[in-house]
């Protein structure tokens, strides 16, 4: 029996409300100058009362040492081994844009990119092209032919877009094209496995056409392939947890994660104030609310120090919008930590604080890495977050005799 199991088994019903805030790679590592982290930088006097308010801790978002993408950091944050559970980024982002991924289907995040005149990536992003840019250029990209195989081509936001090969034979083991780095070029599209050899052949094709499409664009001029996924098999979020669980994101990736494991997608919004007033307007109607925020992961991965910890302060100023609903339960944590040190994803452990009149209080004054060390939650595994959440909301029954 594995943890979404016994949930399954142990989950009793209430009036009670859970809120997640997921403020995306938040952990990061100390400024040499300061010795202090973007979150311990940060002004963040709200995020500090919730931690006096709560109990903290640390938690793992896969295990010691693995660096998560955001697919298996926020799958864990529901409570789902991503180790078991493996989604693609690919299928995130169709799935985030509506798109309804099939048997036959192989989805692929990508990105534009910029190259110069020898092929190489001078910026992986594309300058960071506005959506209102660059969704034309997705759009043309779908008179794109390839025989035997239809080709769905998706704008998403800014530099990403997603393309959904369909036919058959086609499986998902292809690496990445994205070499993660400039002044070299994108790489070959290469199967893992004799299954995958004709997705490979497929992706060739397509970015051969989609370069002489794109030539002579400032920005956008090549692309970058992550991600080649099929849909995977989960238990809904229903069914293990017995919650009615909302999602309220502004990029489409995390709302494919959230649709994919059963949530319902509320609203548009654009920002995070708007999100806010998503939740304040939905709030008698679901039980469980995941709130996600990007722009932190953002600067982090841009290695915008004094930027993470703007975002991180404009974070902390919805804290008394939400703490006004009185949830029964309220989380603040991240799915992976991007310390703009190191301008990536990384492995460290991520600060985690939960408010709850059952919690169990500890020492902890202020909400940062190091405070967060010394808590009374420990460190543990990100999967067990929803089993935390779970009893503190008196949503869980006994174990046993």
């Amino acid at each position: 029996m594995d943890i979404l199991e016994l949930i399954a088994e142990l989950k009793e019903k209430n009036d009670s409300k859970i809120v997640l805030l997921v403020a995306d790679g938040l952990g990061g590592l100390p400024d040499p100058s300061t010795g202090k982290t973007e979150l311990e930088t940060a002004h963040t006097p709200n995020l500090d009362r919730l931690a006096q308010r709560g109990v903290c801790g640390t938690m793992l978002p896969i295990a010691p040492g693995i660096t998560p993408g955001s697919g298996p950091g926020h799958l864990a944050l529901f409570g789902y081994d991503p180790l078991k559970y493996v989604i693609g980024r690919g299928v995130l982002e169709a799935t985030g844009v509506g798109f309804e991924v099939g048997p036959k289907d192989v989805a692929v995040r990508c990105n534009f990119c910029t190259l110069d005149e020898e092929g190489r990536i001078i910026d992986r992003r594309a300058g960071r092209i506005s959506t209102e840019e660059s969704a034309p250029l997705a759009i043309k990209l779908r008179e794109i032919q390839i025989p035997g195989v239809e080709i769905f081509v998706e704008p998403v936001r800014e530099h990403r877009f997603v393309v959904i090969f369909r036919g058959e034979g086609l499986g998902a083991n292809v690496a990445d094209t994205d070499p993660q780095r400039t002044g070299v070029p994108p790489l070959d599209p290469v199967a893992n496995d004799y299954e995958s050899q004709r997705t490979a052949d497929v992706a060739r094709k397509f970015i051969a056409q989609a370069r002489e499409i794109l030539a002579g664009h400032p920005k956008a001029n090549g692309l970058t392939m992550r991600g080649f996924s099929s849909r995977p098999n989960l238990p809904t979020f229903q069914s293990v947890y017995g919650l009615r669980a909302a999602a309220i994101a502004v990029y489409p990736m995390y709302k494919g994660l959230a649709r994919l494991v059963g949530m319902t997608i509320v609203g548009s919004p654009a920002n995070l104030n708007e999100e806010i007033d998503l939740l304040e307007k939905v709030w008698n109607e679901y039980d469980f609310f995941f709130v996600h925020f990007k722009y932190t992961d953002s600067r982090g991965e841009d290695g915008n120090f004094a930027g993470k910890v703007q975002m991180i302060e404009e974070f902390d100023r919805i804290i008394p919008r939400v703490e006004a609903l009185r949830p029964t339960v309220l989380i603040v944590t991240a799915d992976h930590s991007t310390p703009a040190a190191l301008r990536s994803h990384s492995w460290h452990p991520v600060p985690v604080v939960l408010v709850a009149d059952s919690a169990r209080q500890d020492d902890c004054q202020a909400f940062g890495e190091r405070e967060c060390l010394r808590g009374g939650l420990g460190q543990f595994p990100a999967v067990y977050l929803m089993s935390l959440a779970m009893a503190h909301a008196g949503r869980l029954g006994k174990f046993g005799a």
